[in-house]
């Protein structure tokens, strides 16, 4: 049996117990099927989704039209159904909290968290507590199964009181510190025996929801127990009338910790055993760098739009663009008095906010001429960061040399930090010229997403002779180079080279315009020419 389709079938069967999950990989076929089964409307939330469609906010519109408030009712008000929140490892802590407060104050949805993050970008902490499950789904086949008679059983389900104590003991054991994962697989038991079409849960219920709510989140296991030596402890006896047969709460937890040691990974069992946390994750990785062109920043005039999502209303803008239509709007409501004020008259403010700009070099220090070369682009580098504590801007420094691309100088604008880091630079060797490319875009990449403006600045004469694989032939090498030439220019990465040949326009000529950087010749250049060619760069 699937645990992904019996989860979507708990799910559908205990919305309000079992809350919702979060998913990884394919969840297309999870929730055609969860919604075939509950019968729920889906209700797509992305991660940009405004504050105001979740928590509602008031219509001004209406409210100036009808002369009395009206409100926008949000998503998590009173809502029901089914809320897929795509792209959750993006989603915002404000906007997680919202949701997660509607959840624990009772509300009627189920939320699908669909996590498409890579490496440490996961959804959202305070939602993966609050849903039962957490699915890896890389194919999945649907349970042929009816639930409509299990509805009907399930507020009939009892739970004994050794079930209920061995599941906690295993959440204690497994270091769960909150309870709600413990409250969620007694639901899931109850859910899972319901399906089954009996009136009480079993050992094979608590266990096969120990390995669906309990084994994904596990952070520690129990160390295997000691030998037992000499003569083993004295047992007490059985209270009368006690079924000697039954198995005590601590022997249940033991049975479930098997069960959950089954469905543990064995790298992630190693760990556990060793009593290690699990890697920390970064919640909502990629949602804090977020623009704001319509909240903070220097206004730069208005637009029309709403006065939503933190947007701010132009109040002398909005009532100049509704003067003009005052005689035909009191023609056709002469009910109305004050000025009356349309949805199209709304005008917000605009602003521009400054972004800093970083100059990433990337430096030729191959062959006899890299001492030069990184003399040049050292001075160049400190004369930039002289004026970086007055624009805001940063640095940074990249040389290739040899086989590879070096990054010795992150993006800084510390200029004792930027001395200390280029007091000495390596130099001589081959031409890697696609591998400092490549560098380059992963730096500026970098930058924009932390919301800045990357500019890179090469200083090289384009004669590439070492490939990407590292091996030698300056035919292969161009190629390369110029594959990652037009890779930056697809990136919309801003581009400047400066060309150090010493001869007619060539190689280097030719690699500015695959990457659409702006060309600059200096056969002959010192660090102040390249500093002022850069900070012109940066200006516009």
């Amino acid at each position: 049996m699937s645990e992904a389709a019996l989860a979507c079938a708990l799910l559908a069967l205990d919305p309000e117990g079992l809350k919702g999950a979060v998913i990884r990989g394919q969840a297309d076929a999870f929730l055609a099927h969860l919604r075939q089964l509950a019968q729920r409307k889906l209700h797509r939330v992305p991660p940009h989704i405004g504050v105001d469609r979740l928590t509602g906010s008031l219509d001004i519109a209406a409210t100036l039209k009808s002369g009395m408030p009206v409100f926008d009712t949000g998503l998590l008000v009173g809502g029901d159904g089914v809320l897929l929140l795509t792209s959750a490892e993006r989603l915002s802590p404000d906007k997680a909290a919202l949701i997660a407060a509607a959840m624990d104050g009772g509300a009627a949805f189920t939320v699908i968290a669909h996590d498409e993050g890579i490496d440490d970008e996961r959804a959202p902490p305070v939602l993966v507590e609050r849903v039962a499950f957490l699915l890896e789904v890389k194919t999945y086949e649907p349970l042929d199964i009816g639930i409509a008679s299990a509805r009907a059983l399930l507020a009939h389900v009892s739970i004994p009181d050794r079930i209920t104590e061995g599941l906690c003991q295993t959440a204690l054991a497994l270091g769960l510190a909150s309870i709600r994962p413990a409250i969620m697989a007694l639901r899931a038991a109850r859910a899972i025996a319901a399906l089954d079409g009996r009136r009480e849960v079993d050992d094979d219920d608590a266990g096969l929801a120990a390995r669906l709510i309990l084994a994904p989140r596990a952070v520690t296991f129990p160390a295997p127990a000691e030998e037992e030596t000499d003569q083993p402890a004295p047992q007490d006896a059985p209270e009368p009338g006690e079924d000697d047969s039954a198995p005590t709460p601590r022997d249940l937890a033991d049975r479930l910790l098997d069960a959950v040691k089954a469905a543990l990974p064995p790298g992630l069992l190693a760990a556990l055993e060793k009593n290690l946390r699990q890697p920390g994750s970064k919640a909502g990785a990629g949602a804090v760098s977020q623009k704001a062109g319509s909240k903070r920043g220097r206004p730069v005039g208005t637009r029309p739009g709403e006065p939503k999502n933190g947007a701010r209303l132009a109040l002398i803008d909005t009532l100049r663009a509704a003067a003009p239509w005052q005689p035909i709007r009191r023609r056709a409501s002469a009910i109305r008095t004050g000025v009356l004020v349309e949805t199209s008259d709304f005008r917000i403010r605009r602003f521009k906010e400054k972004r800093e700009t970083t100059a990433i070099f990337a430096v030729d220090a191959s062959g006899s001429a890299a001492l030069h070369r990184m003399a040049e682009a050292k001075g160049a580098v400190e004369l930039l960061l002289a004026d970086c504590y007055v624009r805001r801007d940063r640095a940074a420094l990249i040389a290739f040399r040899g086989t590879q691309a070096e990054l010795l100088l992150p993006p800084t604008r510390s200029l004792q930090r930027a001395r200390k880091s280029l007091a000495d630079l390596p130099g001589g060797g081959g031409t890697p010229l696609a591998a400092g490319i490549e560098q380059s875009l992963l730096v500026a990449s970098q930058v924009s997403r932390s919301g800045g403006v990357p500019l890179v600045v090469f200083l090289t004469d384009g004669k590439a002779n070492i490939a990407r694989d590292g091996t030698a032939g300056r035919d292969l090498a161009m190629r390369d180079a110029e594959a990652a030439a037009r890779a930056l220019r697809l990136a919309g990465v801003r581009a400047l080279m400066i060309d150090l040949s010493g001869t007619r326009p060539g190689p280097a000529r030719k690699l500015a315009e695959a990457m659409g950087a702006d060309y600059l010749p200096l056969p002959h250049a010192d660090a102040a020419r390249i500093s002022a060619s850069v900070n012109a760069a940066m200006k516009t």
